[in-house]
């Protein structure tokens, strides 16, 4: 039999990436319920950080960032961004993976907010 397992509206059809995108879409609107300023705020996904601008070589004694953010300018909205891989690697389960995004996407919200993350999110470490 050839041809896909399931329809595509069906989840198991969703494939990793737009599950990841889903968890990160849901932080946000946890968040936007509490900060509207974050509906001006881009919010994006990507595989892996850059490795550009690390020190003197392409790998650094840092660890692999989770997330970053991009400030406003130049007529083009601020950015947060989420890195799917680093973060699928340290997580075992949906809903780890859940919890260590909205941890992230916090974090960084709170780091373009110039706020600490419990004044982001009150519930912020406690899951």
């Amino acid at each position: 039999m050839r041809g896909p397992i399931a329809p595509p509206q069906v989840p198991l059809a969703a494939s990793r990436a737009d599950v990841f995108a889903d968890l990160v879409r849901d932080s946000v609107e946890r968040l936007e319920r509490r900060w509207q300023q974050l509906a001006e705020v881009e919010f994006l996904v990507m595989e892996v950080p850059r490795l550009e601008g690390t020190g003197d070589g392409p790998w650094s004694d840092e660890g692999v960032p989770l997330g970053g953010i991009a400030p406003a300018r130049d007529g083009r909205r601020a950015r947060v961004v989420v890195y799917r891989r680093p973060i699928e690697i340290r997580t075992k389960g949906r809903d780890e993976r859940a919890e260590l995004v909205h941890e992230v996407v916090v974090e960084q919200v709170a780091e373009l907010l110039g706020l600490t993350p419990e004044t982001v999110d009150p519930r912020y470490g406690e899951e």
